[in-house]
Formats: structure tokens, C-alpha cells, sequence
């Protein structure tokens, strides 16, 4: 079977002798002609260079001095790959405009992007070290209900503010439906995922929050929704453009510029193209379970089981902060409801000390319950949010790790076709057959082109994951870092706001007589 085979050398790999690298020096010339005199008459990749190749990985490879300093997170530019399906036919809408109702404000977030687009990935990130690189604000707002009944559907209100040269203007603002966030992510997947970029995963789709929403029903909860999703589109936003090759993929520079966006489609959760995507998805797991491979990187290994920790660490956190949200709203209507009871038993109370203390009990619990609420809504969108960011973004960085998998048993099975391409000749010389020669030599020549060709991708995605996971632990630990001194400030502030409360109403009881 292709998964158990250990792949052949194709060649006699040179040493090159490891020495110091000096500051400033280029550490990939000796990486490019090392390879070019390797392989001279291999056929290069259309999205995978051949000059890209890491010392770490399964099979043959040839020993090539890298630099593995963890802060060189993008050394090297990145070419825009084909799609593997074809791409979806625009879909403009022609219809009249349909009625618009406001629902929220929002916030302004300022996340930061990369300067030049012509620019190599070294520049951006030395740049970015300078902490002059990114000059760029988005603002996800104004949620608007566009149509009637069921076929409505949520428009936001996309702002962009920079001076880059990526765009024509400073500033500019365009209309998006949840699909187009959706489309847009599926475009840069397909792209992206499959040479070792972690895309930033869009938000979840909620068809009985949405439901709400369409048939008109204005409560707290559907109000709750619209700026959760809101939030959590501005935030994937955020996390889109902070990455240094996807900020200058025309996609993402369409999304947020042009004003007509062909429509998304096949992104219904119900739709047939849903449907498919879960048969792809549990086809997938399939593969998963049969295909054995053998790693050989102490590295990979260790960094999938430390990720699948962290999986299951971070599920089980995020469920308890959403427990403690819901504790904390039920402690908010609690104090409610005895604060009223104290009002009234006040008034009702004949001894005007005791009336008086009642009412000024009632006064403080009606503040410490708008306290557990502000609490409760710290609780779930500083805290509560980033972890389920993370759940999912974890669970994009899981799917990297497949897709080298994937690009691994590609690489196999091209080796088993060319041995038996190889076999299939020689019993075609030993029969005599020098009619059908040619056209196997023909064949073993294209399959040795493609083992080539695979051993390039999975070098490539391997050195690609290694970078990406790198400035993932990076921006993991700096997100971490600075929500938890958000919810930490706001859980003090909380505790003085109370101490205050209570030593304003201690001389009141004291004063009962």
C-alpha cells in the first residue's frame, strides 16, 4: 500500500556544510543553486517553488541550510494558486431594493495590516517589527433587516480606513451579507489551505438565531444574536487581514473595495451543496483513520498532540465561561427581583429608620444589579468569545495538518505508480517488445516528474506549517495576554464599584434606631 511504503532516494543528495550565518548574509542562495545542480531537469511546480525546500521530513530529501528562527514567521512571498474547483458563476442581484429596518451601532476595531503589496513576506515582517507596517482600521456596523419574511436577510456595514497603497482610496464602505463573509472565506481555503496557510475560519452559521430574526420576533435574544454575529464578523475580519499573505489577495481586496460583489453561493446550510460538504467532511474522517503514516519529525508529532490538548483544554474552558455568563445573568435578574421586594416592603414599613434603610437596600441592590449585568457582558465578549475564536481557529490549524496528510499519500502513491511503471517496462523488455517501449518510458518519465513534484509540496507545506504555527503560538499568546487584562480590570472595577455601593449604605443600617 501506497501509506506503507518508504519512498526511494531519486538521487545522490549532496552534503552542505553547515557554517554561521553572518547578519545580513542571503541564507537561500546556497539553498537555490544547491538545488538547482540536484535537480536540473526537474519540472517546476506552478505553485509550489523548488527553492522552498525544508530539512524536515518523511522520505528522501536533500540537506539544505535553513534558518530556524521562529521569527522569521513569512520568509518568503507567496504565488497565488489555481482552485481545485472551478469557480462559482457571479450572481448579481436585479430586483428592486427592498425595505430597510436599523438594528445596532457597533465599535470600531483597529487591527493591522501590511504595507505594500509588491513587497516579499521578509520586508512586511521586519517592518512589522519596526511597528510601522500597518496603518488600517475596519469597522463591522449598522446591522440592517433587508426584506420581509424568510427570504430576509442581514446587511453590515463594512468600513475600511487606511493609507496603504493596496487601495485606490483612504477610506471606503461597502454592503455584506453574512454569505459574502462566508463565500470569502471558502475562496481563501481553497486557495490557502491546501500549501499550509492557517485561514482564519469564519463565523458559525445559527439558523434558529437567524430564523428569529426574519419573522420579525424583537426580543433581548435576537438583539443578543445580531451583535454577536456582528462582533464575531469584525474580529474575522481582523484576524484576515493581519495575515500577512491574505491581505493582498484580490479577494480580500474586492471585499472590502468594490461596491458589487458577485453573490456567494452553495454557502446554505441546508442547501444541497451543504449536504456535500458534510459527506466531504465525514469522507475525510474516513481518510483520516486508514491512511498510516509513518513521521519521521519528533516535531509534527509533538505539535498535533500539543494541539489536540489544547483542543480539548479550550472546549472545556469555553463551556464553563458560557456556564458562568448564564449564572452571572441569572444573579443580574435575581437581584433584580429582591430589589423590588425591598422597595416595596419599604414602603410599606411603618418605623421611618427601617423604611428609610429598606429603600436606600433597594436603591443599591438595583446598581449591583446593573453590575452582574455589565459582568455577565464582560464575561462573554472578552472572554467567552476569544475562546471560541480559538476552538475554532485551532481547528483550522488541525486542518492544515491534514492537508499535509493528504499531500504526503499523494506523494505515496506516485511512488507505487512509478514502480510499477518501472516493472511494466522491464517485462516489456524482456518480451521483446520494442513497439510499446517508448510510450513506457514516456510513462516512468511523467510519474518520476510527479514524485518529484510531490516530494517538492510536501517539503513545501511542511516548511509552510512549521512558519504558520509559529505565528500562531505568537498572536495566541498576545490575544490571551491582553483579553485577560481586559477581564481582569473589569472583574476589579467590579468589586470596588461594590465595596463603594456598600460602605455608602453601612451608616443608613447603622442609623436604625
Amino acid at each position: 500500500m501506497a501509506e506503507d511504503r518508504e519512498p526511494p532516494p531519486l538521487g545522490d543528495a549532496a552534503q552542505t556544510d553547515f557554517r554561521e550565518v553572518e547578519e545580513g548574509e542571503d541564507l537561500f542562495v546556497s539553498t537555490v543553486s544547491t538545488a538547482e545542480q540536484l535537480s536540473p531537469t526537474s519540472p517546476e511546480p506552478a505553485s509550489l517553488p523548488a527553492e522552498d525546500i525544508s530539512t524536515n521530513s518523511n522520505g528522501p530529501k536533500q540537506e539544505i541550510l535553513l534558518d530556524d528562527d521562529q521569527e522569521d514567521l513569512f520568509a518568503e512571498a507567496t504565488e497565488e494558486v489555481s482552485l481545485d474547483s472551478p469557480e462559482r458563476e457571479p450572481i448579481l442581484s436585479d430586483g428592486p431594493s427592498p425595505a430597510i429596518t436599523p438594528v445596532t451601532p457597533t465599535v470600531i476595531i483597529t487591527p493591522r495590516v501590511d504595507a505594500m503589496f509588491d513587497r516579499s513576506l521578509d520586508e512586511d515582517e521586519e517592518a512589522e517589527e519596526n511597528g510601522d507596517t500597518f496603518d488600517m482600521q475596519i469597522t463591522v456596523s449598522d446591522p440592517e433587516k433587508v426584506g420581509d419574511g424568510m427570504n430576509a436577510y442581514m446587511a453590515y456595514k463594512v468600513t475600511t480606513k487606511t493609507s496603504l497603497n493596496l487601495f485606490s482610496r483612504n477610506e471606503f464602505s461597502v454592503k455584506r451579507r453574512f454569505s459574502d463573509f462566508l463565500g470569502l472565506h471558502s475562496k481563501l481555503a481553497s486557495k490557502y489551505m491546501h500549501i499550509g496557510y492557517i485561514v482564519p475560519p469564519a463565523p458559525e452559521k445559527s439558523i434558529v438565531g437567524m430564523t428569529k430574526v426574519k419573522v420579525g420576533k424583537e426580543d433581548l435574544s435576537s438583539a443578543e444574536f445580531v451583535e454577536k454575529r456582528r462582533s464575531a464578523l469584525e474580529r474575522y475580519l481582523m484576524r484576515t487581514v493581519n495575515h500577512p499573505a491574505l491581505v493582498k489577495d484580490p479577494d480580500v481586496i474586492q471585499f472590502l473595495e468594490n461596491t458589487e460583489l458577485p453573490r456567494a453561493v452553495s454557502t446554505q446550510a441546508l442547501s444541497g451543496a451543504g449536504i456535500l460538504r458534510m459527506v466531504n467532511k465525514a469522507a475525510d474522517a474516513v481518510n483520516k483513520m486508514t491512511i498510516k503514516m509513518n513521521e519521521s519529525d519528533a516535531w509534527f508529532e509533538e505539535k498535533q498532540q500539543q494541539f489536540e490538548n489544547l483542543d480539548i483544554q479550550l472546549r472545556k474552558l469555553h463551556a464553563s465561561v458560557e456556564s458562568l455568563v448564564c449564572h452571572r445573568k441569572e444573579l443580574s435578574v435575581n437581584t433584580a427581583s429582591f430589589a423590588k421586594s425591598a422597595a416595596m416592603l419599604g414602603n410599606s414599613e411603618d418605623h421611618t429608620a427601617l423604611s428609610r434603610a429598606l429603600s436606600q437596600l433597594a436603591e443599591v441592590e438595583e446598581k449591583i444589579d446593573q453590575l452582574h449585568h455589565e459582568q455577565a457582558y464582560a464575561d462573554f465578549y472578552l472572554f467567552s468569545e476569544l475562546l471560541g475564536d480559538y476552538v475554532r481557529l485551532i481547528t483550522a490549524v488541525k486542518g492544515v495538518f491534514d492537508q499535509r496528510m493528504k499531500t504526503w499519500s499523494k506523494w505515496q502513491d506516485a511512488q507505487v505508480m512509478l514502480q510499477r511503471k518501472r516493472e511494466a517496462e522491464a517485462k516489456l523488455q524482456y518480451a521483446n517488445k520494442p513497439d510499446k517501449l517508448q510510450q513506457a518510458k514516456d510513462e516512468i518519465k511523467e510519474w518520476e516528474a510527479k514524485v518529484q513534484q510531490g516530494e517538492r509540496d510536501f517539503e513545501q507545506i511542511s516548511k509552510n506549517i512549521r512558519r504558520e504555527v509559529g505565528r500562531f503560538e505568537k498572536q495566541r499568546v498576545k490575544d490571551f495576554k491582553v483579553v485577560i487584562i481586559k477581564y481582569l480590570e473589569s472583574l476589579v472595577h467590579t468589586q470596588q464599584q461594590l465595596i463603594k455601593y456598600w460602605e455608602a449604605f453601612l451608616p443608613e443600617a447603622k442609623a436604625i434606631a
